[in-house]
């Protein structure tokens, strides 16, 4: 796409505010890396699949351009790109589909979901509630009670009552993590389906690929790790001539150091 000019860019990633180390953290992930190793004590970014990730940018952003010239970004300056018909790809959650919709400006037919190369796993992430430490054991109950209507019923409640959301104009059939199974997993498949409204065939291929995934938590102190990573993904971006081993060789010091103090 970046042969088309007038700004047009292939491929667009983040690398500022946290954000290209979180990035990197789902890209050696999806190549079966982790950050950190399985007893939080020790950096694992050093890697075969740390440096193919970055050399993966990094040909991207210099040998083939499909990276463009502006770097730097962060979600929103990559979604106003998408949304603006000047991006072709990018690495994202479903969720960021309505966004790119209803704020900057794309339509649902023209964006679909594919699940990330290298096929070994993906980050995910979560909502967490909270109660407060002086409510009552009553009011912990109705919390609860109300967090499963809300969250853990199928076809009703919050996430549920897929034809309600219809009508109010809210994205229905978005590809979502299925935390049911059996019959229940059935009934919210069902209810989904028959009250779709977006092209759901868009993003099948998304579907099909995350059965197959491994999925993965954020690591240990994951901003802070994430905030030495960006500058490991800046400099790729920006430097024709970074050295990949020496950039991963001096975040796995500064990793390690973070996870010595905790």
């Amino acid at each position: 796409m970046a042969a088309l000019g007038d700004g047009t860019v292939g491929y667009a990633d983040y690398s500022a505010q946290n954000q290209g180390g979180w990035h990197f953290t789902a890209e050696l992930y999806s190549r079966g890396g982790d950050v950190v190793s399985a007893d939080g004590k020790q950096a694992t970014i050093d890697t075969p699949e740390g440096r193919a990730v970055l050399r993966t940018l990094h040909d991207m952003r210099w040998k083939d351009e499909s990276m463009g010239s502006r770097q730097l970004l962060v979600i929103n300056d990559v979604q106003q790109m998408m949304g603006a018909g000047k991006l072709g790809m990018y690495l994202a959650a479903p969720d960021n589909i309505p966004i790119l919709v209803k704020e900057k400006g794309a339509a649902y037919e023209n964006i679909a979901l594919a699940p990330m190369p290298g096929g070994q796993g993906t980050l995910i992430g979560g909502d967490g509630y909270m109660f407060n430490k002086k409510a009552s054991p009553e009011q912990i109950r109705a919390g609860l009670k109300w967090l499963d209507h809300m969250f853990l019923t199928p076809g009703d409640g919050f996430l549920g009552d897929y034809a309600r959301a219809g009508e109010h104009d809210a994205p229905v059939g978005l590809p979502e993590p299925r935390l049911f199974t059996g019959a229940a997993d059935d009934r919210d498949q069902q209810a989904k389906k028959a009250n779709a409204n977006v092209p759901v065939e868009n993003y099948q291929s998304f579907l099909d690929g995350n059965q197959e995934l491994e999925m993965k938590i954020e690591p240990p102190h994951a901003q802070q790790l994430y905030s030495v990573l960006d500058g490991v993904v800046s400099a790729v971006l920006t430097k024709e001539d970074a050295d990949i081993d020496r950039l991963l060789k001096d975040a796995s010091g500064k990793i390690d150091g973070i996870l010595s103090r905790s």
